[in-house]
């Protein structure tokens, strides 16, 4: 019987601390959340992986191991990601090294992208998100909850490549403005680069198909937007990560990494420099889902057959996370939980909104 009690004084007490940071006044007034689709834990904290270097999902092996091969695991990973490796680990965050035996994982059972990002944005791994079809998405996501705070109405966006976003986002009955595949940005006082990029986008080759458009477009439609308009919360997706893991393409998998390391580290530089973001935004970096790693073929693939697909990391990097660097407890943390830790970490409580179950803040990532 003491036993219960206690895990009842437990529950009560995590709550009330929950509740208590929903109240209490953060630094981080602006966020900016960067998914990189499908991207495996395994390359976040490895590197380039030897045995699919030397594989036949590598073409030009020579050239990949001269880009990309190092003698070890920590040269790897600072080869592939610099801005993670050199930026964010220092200064913020960075979970699931499960070879230190830190965790991050999906709670969803479908390891794949609807039910991914449904489960991160709405803090709620819906067992009836199972499909990547446009369904729309009855649950409330934290965006829409952050849209309708005061100081935040009209100052929320998403960039996506990949098509699917204003389903799962509801736009419809959100009202978010989310810019997926080829959609243009059609602000009245839209800038001439934004002009330009409408244009651009459906004139540069279709590499992804005619609904998913190039990463490099939706980077720079995200820089534009957040010069012109000064958004408060920021959302980009990227998506050729996944594309060319499916393709079976290493070498490209590997290239795409690297480049969208690079753009995750301009937008984060040019924010820096601005007065308006400068020591005031929270940067979280995360992916949808993990893939395979044995058999070598299941590289290429994710999905609730796929072992181990639901293994996946994230980073944080923002003036309300303690500098600890990358994690090396033994402990496990779920996507389910970033939606309610994006609310706390601008002063907002997301569960006592969402109408439907949200999983607890990853409290480790604000300051005590």
């Amino acid at each position: 019987m003491a036993s219960i009690y206690m895990k009842k004084f437990v529950l009560i007490t995590l709550v009330a601390l929950s509740l208590s940071y929903a109240n209490a006044q953060t630094k981080t007034q602006n966020l900016i959340i960067v998914t990189l689709d499908g991207l495996r834990w395994q390359e976040v904290f490895r590197g380039a992986d030897s045995v699919l270097v030397a594989s036949t999902f590598t073409g030009d092996k020579d050239g990949v191991k001269k880009r990309y091969w190092a003698a070890t695991a920590d040269e790897r990973r600072k080869i592939l990601m610099p801005f993670l490796w050199s930026v964010v680990s220092r200064q913020g965050q960075v979970y699931g090294n499960r070879d230190l035996g830190n965790k991050d994982e999906v709670a969803n059972p479908y390891h794949f992208s609807y039910p991914g990002y449904n489960e991160i944005f709405t803090g709620f791994p819906d067992k009836r998100m199972n499909t990547n079809d446009p369904v729309t998405n009855p649950n409330m996501n934290v965006l829409e909850f952050i849209n309708k705070q005061k100081g935040y109405q009209g100052k929320v966006v998403a960039f996506s490549s990949w098509e699917r976003f204003p389903q799962i986002l509801n736009a419809s009955r959100s009202g978010l403005p989310v810019y997926s595949g080829y959609a243009d940005v059609k602000t009245k006082d839209a800038n001439e680069r934004i002009k330009y990029l409408n244009e651009l986008q459906h004139n540069v080759p279709h590499y992804l198909g005619d609904s998913t458009r190039l990463d490099f477009i939706s980077y720079e439609y995200t820089k534009e937007y957040i010069k012109q308009y000064k958004p408060r919360v920021v959302y980009l997706a990227f998506d050729e990560t996944d594309d060319m893991a499916h393709e079976g393409n290493y070498s490209f998998y590997l290239d795409r990494i690297k480049q969208e390391d690079g753009y995750i580290k301009a937008l984060w530089d040019m924010v820096q420099s601005d007065p308006a973001y400068k020591g005031k935004t929270t940067l979280l970096i995360t992916c949808d889902h993990g893939r395979g790693e044995q058999p070598i073929e299941s590289w290429r693939s994710h999905g609730a057959d796929v072992k181990n697909s639901e293994q996946t990391w994230f980073a944080v990097l923002g003036p309300d996370t303690p500098p600890t660097g990358e994690v090396k407890t033994a402990t496990t943390t779920y996507h389910k939980q970033f939606a309610q830790t994006m609310a706390l970490l601008l002063g907002f409580d997301f569960k006592k909104a969402a109408g439907h179950e949200v999983g607890d803040a990853i409290m480790s990532v604000i300051k005590k």
